[in-house]
């Protein structure tokens, strides 16, 4: 058996428990990972709330957890390049939250040596949310980019790879977390009343495009900063991008993908800032302080 965060019927954090759950084994073209860390997603907390991927069946228990990282113990039959005693970091859609996972080989890659387990836990969705979400606006050298929720998950990689690309960034965040932003390489701009004021006054030639991860009054905002609303991306105003002309992330991660930005950060190119850490028995906490607010970088669960 292996152990695992399920729940039966959909809720809040508190429907989460520890159970026994029979182990996966690597079909053809899987591996089987035995599970070191899992990153904290806003998509968990949906799963977990019934409002997408509902099981129809209440008997059976839902395992969220759409990213993860650990050891290879089973490789299935076709796969090649990977070998067990692999040490790896990958993403999925589900099962996580648990200590054995079975997985499509291409969903994985190696980890860096250097990369803690709790980063690389943490790592595939916000860095490849990012990245993705930065080709579908096409940022380049010289534009100016506003990042909303910039000390988050997503927003300290969005900031970086813009850096990176040679972009000016603005980022949105509380007070609280300016300094922060400012070691990323943003320049820092709080929310609230004034707030499209603020950005002109910095940059008096405007703003090329806008990664939105707040949505509400800043997607507000900036459809009034952008002139061009298919080089804004909204990350969680989903059911209105269509009706304003603006983008959401395609479904477009890859092994390839994550390999790239992996070898980013083992060259010292990015960061990941781990808020904090639980144990897989207190994953229901770490949804529950996921929904606090407040996040600078990841909450991360690892397994024992």
């Amino acid at each position: 058996m292996s152990k695992a965060a399920v729940f039966y019927q959909p809720g809040g954090p508190e429907v989460l428990r520890i159970a026994d759950v029979p182990e996966p084994t690597a079909g053809p073209g899987q591996v089987r990972v035995r599970v070191k860390a899992a990153g904290v997603q806003p998509f968990d907390v949906a799963v977990v709330a019934g409002q997408i991927h509902r099981q129809p069946d209440p008997s059976v228990p839902t395992i969220p957890g759409n990213e993860f990282a650990g050891v290879v113990d089973q490789v299935g039959a076709g796969v090649e390049g990977i070998a067990v005693g692999d040490e790896v970091l990958g993403y999925g859609t589900l099962n996580s939250y648990q200590e054995l996972l079975a997985v499509p080989a291409d969903q994985v890659t190696a980890k860096p040596a250097a990369m803690p387990w709790e980063v690389a836990g943490g790592f595939s969705a916000a860095a490849q949310t990012a990245h993705i979400a930065l080709e579908e606006i096409g940022v380049g050298a010289g534009d100016t980019v506003l990042v909303h929720g910039a000390a988050g998950a997503v927003g300290t990689i969005a900031v970086q790879l813009c850096r990176l690309r040679g972009a000016t960034v603005l980022g949105t965040a509380r007070e609280a977390q300016h300094d922060y932003l400012r070691e990323l390489g943003a320049t820092p701009v709080s929310y609230g009343d004034g707030f499209v004021d603020r950005v002109r006054a910095l940059v008096p030639d405007g703003v090329d495009a806008a990664i939105d991860g707040v949505g509400g009054p800043a997607l507000d905002d900036t459809l009034e900063l952008v002139k061009d609303r298919a080089r804004i991306l909204t990350l969680v105003d989903h059911g209105k991008a269509a009706a304003l002309g603006i983008r959401v992330t395609p479904p477009a991660r890859s092994a390839a993908r994550l390999a790239e930005l992996a070898n980013l950060y083992a060259d010292g190119q990015l960061r990941v800032h781990v808020l904090a850490t639980y144990p897989l028995d207190q994953a229901a906490d770490a949804l529950r302080r996921y929904q606090a607010g407040t996040i600078r970088g990841k909450i991360v669960i690892t397994v024992p």
